[in-house]
């Protein structure tokens, strides 16, 4: 166990003190920033005023606190996987410098090794994803707070979930990768396409029929979902008691990706937490079997 946590602790520091690996991980979440400060706002209330009959009047805080909460789920969604490829890229930079071949030789179990990528990856990831969390709450305090005690600790969940999806998803693919070209693509396709296809830059209902539900089988979607729920639910549920009908703030949910559809077929929140935690035992499962089978072949 000591040498262990010796393996966490060295992989931690070797994140943080890369300062080009640490702050290529958090460029995704800076362009959602920079897209949202830019137009995204502007589009996302213009979207909430299509949606609002002209009759009524929105105060600009119920307003500002559902489009916070659509920018701040979108930005964690995409920070739990984006941050977790980056900083799991180290398993495989140590492959380039030949760190892992002095590890190796060391009185250290190859299952050590492996689960010490793992577990120094998802504590970097929950690191800046508390952070960006900190961040929401105390924005969201400030331009509109609808959010219940349940609700952050929903949120809180989420983002350990989608942390572990992140963390076993990117120790799958980057276990076949061992080159400093492997690393720059894996990391430029990632943090380029991951926004689009989990829903953070554009609602998925935006989307064509087909790339609807291609997305629809994607777990990291759900994750997505969640985060809308749990983040804009409070300000919706203000919306639905004191100003529009329940049919219009079920069309705002439609629109916002509150409600995927899966074929047709409404998804429950507990069919999302389900997809979810399920994803994260299969991936993990199949990290473990990529490492055991490796270990058979160099025997």
């Amino acid at each position: 166990m000591s040498k262990l946590m010796s393996l966490v602790q060295r992989n931690t520091k070797v994140f943080f003190k890369d300062k080009g690996m640490f702050f290529t991980s958090l460029i995704t979440p800076l362009i959602l920033l920079l897209l949202f400060v830019t137009f995204l706002g502007n589009v996302y209330r213009d979207s909430f005023a299509m949606c609002t009959p002209k009759e009524i009047d929105v105060p600009d805080t119920i307003i500002e606190g559902f489009v916070g909460g659509w920018l701040f789920s979108s930005l964690l969604a995409v920070c739990c996987v984006t941050v977790a490829f980056c900083s799991n890229m180290l398993m495989v930079q140590d492959k380039v410098t030949g760190a892992r071949t002095d590890l190796t030789m060391a009185p250290l179990k190859k299952s050590t090794l492996a689960f010490g990528y793992y577990i120094s990856t998802a504590l970097t990831t929950l690191i800046i994803c508390t952070v960006a969390v900190v961040a929401c709450i105390i924005y969201l305090s400030q331009v509109g707070w609808y959010l219940s005690a349940q609700d952050v600790l929903l949120v809180c969940l989420d983002v350990f979930l989608l942390t572990m999806f992140g963390t076993a998803l990117s120790s799958v693919v980057n276990s076949f990768l061992s080159t400093q070209g492997q690393i720059s693509a894996v990391g430029t396709i990632v943090s380029a396409a991951y926004g689009f296809i989990c829903g953070a830059y554009m609602p998925i209902s935006q989307f064509s029929e087909g790339i609807q539900t291609f997305i629809s089988f994607l777990p990291g979607t759900y994750g997505t979902a969640l985060l809308h729920n749990h983040l804009m639910g409070g300000a919706m549920q203000e919306l639905k008691d004191n100003y529009f009908p329940s049919e219009v703030v079920e069309q705002m949910k439609d629109s916002f990706d509150s409600n995927l559809y899966f074929f047709d077929n409404k998804v429950s929140i507990p069919q999302m937490y389900c997809v979810l935690v399920g994803s994260v035992v299969i991936l993990i499962g199949a990290y473990i079997l990529i490492n055991v089978l490796k270990g058979r072949k160099k025997k």
